[in-house]
C-alpha cells in the first residue's frame, strides 16, 4: 500500500519514531508530509530528524503557518499527482483547511483518506468550518480518534464511517523504562509524588496543592511545567506551608523526562472539566507508567480509559478523595508495586509507538480491503 500522511505534529523528532513503526510493517511504502517548522503558541517548533529510516520525509511549505484551523500546503496537489497514493492519511481535525484541502485533492487523484481528531466535546462550529467539516465528513472513508469519546462526537455529528481509537502517537519503551533494580521502598520513606503539564486552572495543580496540605505521610512533590498559573500555585503553595517540600521545576525538555519519571514514586494528572475543555488524553500518563510510576488521575475525560486497571481514579476537584488515594499508595508497599507493573504491562500493550503504528495499519488494510 502505498501511504501519504500529513501531518504537522511529525516536526517533533520523537514523534517520528512511529513513522518508522509503521514503515517496517508488511506492504508498506510511506511518504510524510511535514513543514520546515511549526509556529507553536508555546514557541516555534523546528523539524528535527530524529527517527526518518524505511519511509520519504518531505518538507512542504505551510500557508499560514500557526493557525491550527487555517494552516494548509499549497504544494500537496503537486506531490499527490507524483506520487498517486492509494491513501492520504490526514493528521488533523475534520474542520480544518488543511484537512478539507488534502481530502479533495486526495480525491482528485482517487486516494482514500482518512482523518484525526481528538475532539471529545459536541460543539459546532460558525462558517466556514462547519462547511469544511461537512464535507471531510461526507467523503472521508475513515477516522482515527484518540479517545473514546471522541468517537462519540464523531458519531453524533453524523459521521458513520470507520472509526478506531487510538492515541496519535505512544511511546518509546527503550527510552521510557523504569530504574534498574525496580522501585524498592522502605517503611516509612516519603513519597515522592510528580505532576507534568502546563501550569493552567484546568489542570487541576491547585487541587493536588490542597491533597498534600494535610497528607500524614512523608512527601516531596516534584512539578514539571510551565504556564500562566506558575505564579498563583507558588503562592498557594506557600499559603499552605508547602514551599520547603513543593519544588517548581519549569519546563523540561524531552530528553529529560525520563529520568524525571524515574525519580518519581506517583504521578498525579488532577484535570478538571471546564465548558470547553476536557482531557483528551493525558500523554504524562502513559509516559509515567512505562517508567514504572504509579499513576492517580481525576475522572475528567479519557484520563479513567488511560488508566485502566493499571493506577487509581478519583471524582475530579475532589483534594480529600485524592489525598485518601495518596495515603493509601503510601503506606501499601505491595500495592504499589503491583500497580507499577501493571502499568508497565498496558503501556506495552497499547500505547507503545510499535502498537499505535499497527493499530493505524489495520485501519489502513481496512479502508484499502473496503475497496
Amino acid at each position: 500500500m502505498r501511504v501519504l500522511m500529513v501531518s504537522k505534529a511529525c516536526v517533533v523528532g520523537a514523534y517520528q519514531k512511529k513513522l518508522e513503526e509503521l514503515a517496517r510493517l508488511p506492504g508498506v511504502d510511506l511518504t510524510v508530509v511535514v513543514p520546515p517548522k511549526w509556529r507553536d503558541p508555546s514557541g516555534t517548533l523546528l523539524l528535527e530528524h530524529q527517527h526518518t529510516r524505511g519511509y520519504d520525509l518531505v518538507v512542504l511549505p505551510c500557508a499560514f503557518n500557526g493557525s491550527y484551523h487555517l494552516h494548509f500546503y499549497p504544494g500537496l496537489g503537486r506531490l499527490l499527482r507524483r506520487l498517486r497514493p492509494d491513501l492520504v492519511h490526514l493528521d488533523e481535525e475534520p474542520y480544518n483547511l488543511a484537512t478539507a484541502h488534502g481530502l479533495r485533492l486526495a480525491r482528485r487523484c482517487g486516494a482514500k483518506t482518512v482523518f484525526f481528531s481528538w475532539q471529545n466535546i459536541l460543539r459546532h462550529y460558525p462558517m466556514p468550518f462547519s462547511l469544511l467539516e461537512w464535507g471531510v465528513l461526507r467523503s472521508a472513508d475513515a477516522g482515527i480518534v484518540g479517545n473514546q469519546e471522541s468517537l462519540e462526537v464523531w458519531r453524533a455529528k453524523g459521521y458513520r464511517g470507520l472509526l478506531a481509537v487510538i492515541p496519535q502517537f505512544g511511546v518509546d519503551p527503550d527510552l521510557y523504562s523504569p530504574p534498574a533494580g525496580g522501585r524498592p521502598r522502605e517503611p516509612g520513606q516519603e513519597l515522592v509524588i510528580g505532576f507534568v503539564g502546563r501550569l493552567v486552572p484546568e489542570k487541576g495543580v491547585d487541587v493536588l496543592l490542597d491533597a498534600l496540605s494535610a497528607l500524614a505521610h512523608p512527601w516531596r512533590a516534584l512539578l514539571a511545567g510551565g504556564g500562566p498559573a506558575r505564579l498563583d500555585m507558588e503562592r498557594q503553595a506557600q499559603r499552605l506551608g508547602l514551599s520547603g517540600r513543593v519544588e517548581f521545576r519549569g519546563p523540561l525538555p524531552s530528553s529529560q523526562m525520563p529520568a524525571f519519571y524515574s525519580g518519581l514514586d506517583v504521578l498525579v494528572l488532577p484535570s478538571r472539566t471546564r465548558p470547553n475543555w476536557k482531557e483528551q488524553f493525558g500523554r504524562a500518563l502513559i509516559e509515567a507508567m512505562a517508567c514504572g510510576a504509579v499513576v492517580v488521575g481525576s475522572d475528567s475525560g479519557e484520563i479513567p480509559n488511560v488508566i485502566g486497571d493499571a493506577g487509581l481514579v478519583f471524582p475530579e476537584g475532589q483534594p480529600a478523595q485524592l489525598r485518601a488515594l495518596l495515603e493509601r499508595l503510601a503506606g501499601d508497599a505491595g500495592l504499589c508495586s503491583e500497580l507499577s507493573e501493571r502499568g508497565r504491562r498496558r503501556v506495552l500493550a497499547h500505547y507503545t509507538q510499535a502498537a499505535v503504528a499497527a493499530g493505524t495499519h489495520e485501519v489502513y488494510s481496512a479502508v484499502l480491503k473496503a475497496r
